[in-house]
């Protein structure tokens, strides 16, 4: 059966953040798990194809992020028999979360980490596979081939799905929110901290193009067709991206000069883009995009202050 899109209700908003859910005969897996609250509406789906979760083989998240993976504790204890399928580098955070907590906690502030995550379980060690660049598993008769994707974040990898030739991206091919696509596509990268690489998710891009795929499953949002036809927009946001992260470099801004430079040309490309294709004076898209506004400055303005710091380090 094709992948089950599962609304995750992500900020309490529908079309916000997806999970999935694959069935092969009588195996299942998840493919992202978002928060621990939206658990409950993983296992629902789960119900309603007929499957128990002492059936679901694996659980998979593309990346540690929070909005991906927050909710992989929760899940694994619901579903005694899965493995949980991650990164070599998001497997150690998978089985001690303390870190993401923390930088998330930084990110958001303490009362809206609470309010968007709950409570993040770790996953026991001994059901954690940590999975290399081209290595495949079985689910059923399907296989599904894992590839390191960079750019976003570095402990990043997506997923192709030979059944379906689709590839299920996380966040290396972009943001599509459904209430966007009202006169065209419109998709845009995310650039949050704290791996923010313009070069290798341009890489990361073309490679998801050149594995011949017909679709993508965006955890941002839902199925996409045409993947090559979408890859020039997105190429062309990166480097719009990648022009601020360079301006702020060279400019000689540091603390919040830098930072409230990082918002106001975001704040920009973003208001560029949305004129183009004509929703700048829709408030249901305007008010959509404001949480991505604020953390692709976030992640710019760290990216920034990381070269920065590269630089300073003896050599």
């Amino acid at each position: 059966m094709d992948p089950v899109t599962i609304d995750c209700h992500y900020t309490g908003r529908p079309g916000v953040a997806a999970a999935y859910l694959l069935r092969d005969g009588e195996e299942a897996a998840f493919v992202e798990t978002n928060t621990t609250p939206a658990v409950p509406r993983l296992l629902a789906a789960l119900a309603d194809t007929g499957l128990a979760p002492e059936q679901v083989r694996y659980i998979i998240i593309t990346h540690i992020h929070l909005d991906h993976a927050g909710g992989a504790g929760a899940l694994m204890a619901a579903c005694p028999h899965a493995t949980l399928l991650a990164h070599p580098k998001a497997a150690p955070h998978a089985i001690d979360p303390a870190r993401i907590i923390a930088g998330a906690a930084e990110v958001y502030g303490e009362a809206q980490f609470a309010a968007l995550y709950g409570r993040v379980h770790p996953v026991p060690a001994e059901r954690v596979r940590a999975l290399e660049d081209h290595d495949t598993v079985a689910l059923g008769d399907r296989t599904l081939s894992f590839l390191h994707t960079r750019g976003h974040a570095n402990h990043h990898f997506c997923i192709y799905d030979a059944r379906t030739a689709g590839v299920f991206t996380g966040d290396s091919f972009g943001i599509a929110y459904p209430a966007l696509q009202r006169h065209g596509p419109v998709i845009f990268p995310s650039t949050t901290p704290t791996d923010f690489d313009a070069a290798a998710a341009h890489d990361t891009v073309d490679r998801i193009v050149a594995t011949g795929a017909q679709r993508l499953y965006l955890t941002h949002f839902g199925t996409v067709e045409d993947p090559a036809s979408l890859a020039p927009q997105l190429h062309d946001w990166l480097a719009a991206h990648a022009a601020i992260e360079e301006e702020g470099d060279t400019s000689g801004r540091e603390g919040e000069q830098l930072s409230t430079f990082c918002k106001t040309r975001v704040a920009a490309l973003f208001d560029e883009h949305l004129r183009a294709a004509g929703l700048h004076d829709d408030p249901d898209a305007l008010a959509l995009v404001a949480f991505d506004v604020a953390l692709n400055a976030q992640g710019l303005d760290f990216a920034v202050r990381k070269r920065r710091y590269k630089r300073s380090r003896p050599r």
